[in-house]
């Protein structure tokens, strides 16, 4: 059975949130939440009667800083982040291959696909992949600071997502152009960055991007790397 998230979104970082419960009993899981909005998501997990046990980040952000600390001091949820991206307060440091065990039968696989930055994460469960910044609907993120890497990225995508079944949902952690799901054999047709460009024509892509620096990325990095906590969340 394939199971919907409940997919939030903060409209000045274009930050897509998900909350994902197991059907058997109350537990809850948040993926990537935005410190402003911990009262709403809070808010969704009470209504609905969940009990919040896991926070699960898929990298430490440059564009908006994360509400972690906060929930997690207001619910007991232990807090998820990859391994080596130098968030030490998290009770969990994840490793590629790692499940994420909550509920009474509910497994989320921890998939390392290091690119946007080096520790960046992606969760699988019950056929739906949350990518971060690793893949977006018809795009990826940038490869350019804390440790990303274009070759990287196009390995991790194409080695190991793009081998997911075509039917896989991809829930992105960005859009910006109003776009909120997709699929694994959407995106390998597609996707305007990937969909049939060899590993060095995508490097040269990415290379000639020319990003600006993320605005908020002195405040934001920083305060990541302690879940959030000290920064009025």
């Amino acid at each position: 059975m394939q199971a919907t998230p409940i997919q939030l979104f903060d409209a000045e970082s274009c930050t897509y949130t998900y909350i994902l419960s197991s059907p058997d009993d109350r537990d809850a899981v948040i993926i990537d939440p935005v410190d402003r909005h911990w009262q709403r998501d809070l808010a969704h997990i009470e209504r609905l009667g969940l009990k919040l046990t896991h926070i699960l980040e898929t990298h430490a952000h440059a564009d908006h800083v994360t509400s972690a600390g906060k929930l997690r001091a207001l619910t007991g949820a232990k807090a998820c982040v990859p391994s080596g991206c130098g968030i030490a307060p998290a009770e969990i440091q994840l490793d590629d291959g790692d499940l994420v065990r909550f509920g009474g039968r509910e497994h989320i696989a921890v998939i390392h696909t290091p690119g946007h930055t080096a520790g960046s994460m992606c969760y699988l469960w019950r056929g739906n992949l949350f990518t971060g910044d690793t893949l977006l609907v018809d795009g990826c993120g940038r490869t350019d600071f804390q440790g990303g890497s274009a070759g990287a990225l196009y390995d991790s995508v194409t080695g190991k997502l793009f081998a997911l079944d075509d039917a896989t949902r991809v829930w992105p952690g960005h859009d910006y152009k109003g776009q909120s799901v997709s699929s694994i054999g959407w995106e390998k047709r597609h996707n305007a960055r990937l969909a049939g460009c060899s590993r060095l024509e995508f490097i040269a892509l990415m290379a000639a991007l020319d990003l600006p620096r993320p605005r908020l990325m002195d405040v934001a990095l920083p305060a990541n790397r302690t879940l959030g906590l000290g920064h009025g969340v």
